[in-house]
């Protein structure tokens, strides 16, 4: 499973990627889990975001949902995490 995420907005306006490739990881299970939650709980298009928010486009395996703060599901926000902290 390819999980990407692209965050954009915020105070400086800099765009972050990053991708995280679960293939013959042993917490792949997890990572499937919470990206099912994700697709699950996200939007179909970009939501209005707040000034100086961050506004998420999450792909998993070319499924793209959006999300923006400060309304992030306590899901998109630990996958956005763990995407951003993890992956390349």
């Amino acid at each position: 499973m390819r999980i990407r995420v692209r965050r954009t907005g915020g105070f400086a306006g800099i765009e972050r990627r990053a991708e995280v490739d679960t293939s013959g990881r042993p917490d792949a299970h997890e990572w499937h889990i919470l990206a099912e939650r994700v697709l699950a709980s996200g939007r179909d298009t970009p939501p209005a975001g707040v000034p100086d928010g961050f506004g998420y486009e999450i792909t998993v395996d070319g499924r793209t949902v959006y999300a923006a703060d400060p309304r992030l599901t306590g899901d998109q926000r630990e996958l956005v995490s763990r995407v951003l902290k993890e992956g390349a």
